[in-house]
């Protein structure tokens, strides 16, 4: 395949990581995918499904693989970005020289995740339910129907983006401030990243 000129201006604007992102993305485009820019990063499909992005971050460079954790790993190489990622999972490197060293392992990880986008499996998310209901929150659903009804109203993903964000909090006194900030934007049917 070839690079795609919308995404250029990514990696030529990359300082510190510009020889390594040069070379993922060599890697990536030799496994066949098409390159586009989706969520202002490098995003490489195939058959229009996400397999994999670049992205970078202080520490390190990564491809990142959208159903990673269906993904064999027998050499302990995907890295689950945090304990809330549940799909995703990240070959991380740290220079050039490392990414030269596992370029055919993650070639190798890239065609099992074209292959398995392919087989039509999909990876199971946990539900809004499972995760943690912060007490502040449900202190305040159970007093307003307006607010239930309007939670509930969200897409599972703005749900889940907020009980996440609420829990994250470690006193009550924080939690119940967040939540207090957020209720006019759950009833206007807003997400916390809308």
């Amino acid at each position: 395949m070839h690079s795609n000129k919308k995404v250029d201006w990514y990696f030529n604007q990359s300082e510190k990581w510009y020889d390594e992102l040069k070379k993922l993305r060599s890697i990536v485009l030799n496994c066949g995918l098409a390159e586009e820019l989706k969520w202002g990063v490098p995003c490489y499909t195939s058959d229009k499904a996400n397999i994999v992005l670049i992205h970078v971050f202080k520490e390190y460079c990564a491809i990142l693989f959208f159903k990673g954790s269906l993904l064999k790993n027998p050499d302990g190489i995907l890295v689950q970005q945090t304990k809330n990622v549940q799909a995703a999972r990240q070959i991380r490197f740290s220079g050039v020289d490392e990414i030269i060293e596992k370029e055919a392992l993650t070639k190798a990880y890239i065609q099992e995740a074209i292959e398995l986008e392919k087989s039509g499996v999909k990876v199971e998310m946990k539900t809004t339910n499972e995760f943690n209901m912060p007490p502040e929150f449900l202190i305040k659903l159970n007093k307003s129907a307006a607010l239930k009804k309007a939670f509930q109203a969200l897409t599972p993903g703005r749900q889940r983006g907020y009980l996440l964000y609420f829990s994250a909090a470690k006193q009550s006194a924080t939690r119940e401030a967040r939540v207090e900030k957020w209720i006019p934007e759950i009833l206007k049917g807003n997400g916390i990243n809308d």
